[in-house]
């Protein structure tokens, strides 16, 4: 039996595409149904946490302007991770004595850490969730636990959630309010409001106008000669687009956004085939790409989204290849 083809988008513009179809859809949810940004960029953060397209799409929710991910997604996530050792979640007590446990651990070489946290009807009554219309009302073991697993899997694998918080959690929170914009029409100010007051005595002062000024012989001062400034010669100035390799010298100098983006993908390809070639050892190749990474990071951070976006993707299924290796 032959094997689907994966759907899952190999570059910039397939991804692009694939985000204005599944926006067209209607089997995702409602919050990205028409949004064909909010669709890729959904994507790119299920890359980054090891999630395919469609999970991604399923499995994360931007809330209060934030991603977060439902904590079923965040467990099967951690899980997955070769480094979890076991997670483990239970509720003891009865009533409001009730306290939900998530016990998470995790192997360092020939060590076993243990990280346990709970959440309790006392925290969910001092956070004011208890008793809220919803889950918290119809699901309430449910929600503690939730909390429990969320605050448990974030402090004991932080990389792996690359700090992104469950959705129940993001939920409970209150909207951020923008502060209100003060719109009260302002008077233009007038210019004879900033005149000094009349003198005191009118005439007087007509007097001293008319009267033949005294005249005052006042040698004039030197005038200094000018210094001529001194002959500076014209240094080439550095470009502002330069793709740098892992040992910090020059692949390309560019001379601007689309150019960068261009040069960047041929020497991560190249790179690619130069290591496949040399059968490079997977630590060194990984360790290379990093490099790279981080001299190119400053520029990378100046380009547009959906170029940064782009750069970042090519990159990063570079080093996952190497990593798988």
């Amino acid at each position: 039996m032959s094997k689907l083809p994966s759907l899952a988008p190999q570059n910039m513009t397939e991804a692009m595409e694939f985000s204005k179809m599944i926006s067209q859809s209607g089997m995702v949810p409602g919050a990205y149904k028409g949004k064909p940004q909010d669709v890729l960029v959904a994507i790119q953060w299920g890359y980054e946490l090891g999630l395919q397209p469609l999970q991604a799409l399923q499995n994360i929710a931007v809330i209060n302007g934030k991603p977060s991910v439902y904590g079923d997604a965040a467990l099967a996530l951690v899980k997955n991770d070769p480094r979890c050792a076991g997670v483990k979640e239970w509720i003891d007590g009865d009533g409001d004595d009730r306290v939900a446990h998530c016990l998470v651990k995790r192997r360092y070489a020939e060590e076993i850490e243990e990280t346990e946290r709970t959440f309790s009807v006392t925290d969910a009554k001092r956070a004011k969730l208890w008793g809220r219309q919803g889950p918290w009302t119809q699901y309430a073991d449910r929600m503690l636990a939730m909390r429990a697993r969320g605050f448990a899997l974030r402090d004991a694998f932080p990389d792996a959630l690359k700090g992104v918080i469950t959705a129940e959690e993001a939920q409970d929170y209150p909207a951020e309010k923008s502060a209100p914009r003060d719109v009260t029409p302002t008077k233009p100010a007038n210019p004879l409001d900033n005149l000094p007051p009349p003198p005191a005595d009118d005439y007087e002062e007509y007097q001293a106008m008319d009267a033949e000024p005294e005249v005052i012989d006042v040698e004039p001062e030197p005038v200094p000669e000018p210094v001529p400034e001194p002959v500076r010669e014209a240094s080439p100035s550095r470009p502002e687009w330069v793709v740098y390799r892992h040992d910090g010298e020059a692949y390309k100098e560019a001379d601007g956004n689309s150019i960068f983006v261009d040069a960047y993908e041929t020497m991560i390809q190249v790179y690619g085939k130069k290591m496949d070639k040399e059968k490079t050892d997977p630590a060194e190749a990984v360790a290379m790409l990093y490099q790279i990474r981080d001299r190119n990071n400053a520029t990378v951070k100046k380009l547009q989204a959906t170029d940064r976006v782009r750069v970042v993707s090519v990159l990063n299924k570079m080093i996952s290849k190497w990593e798988g290796k």
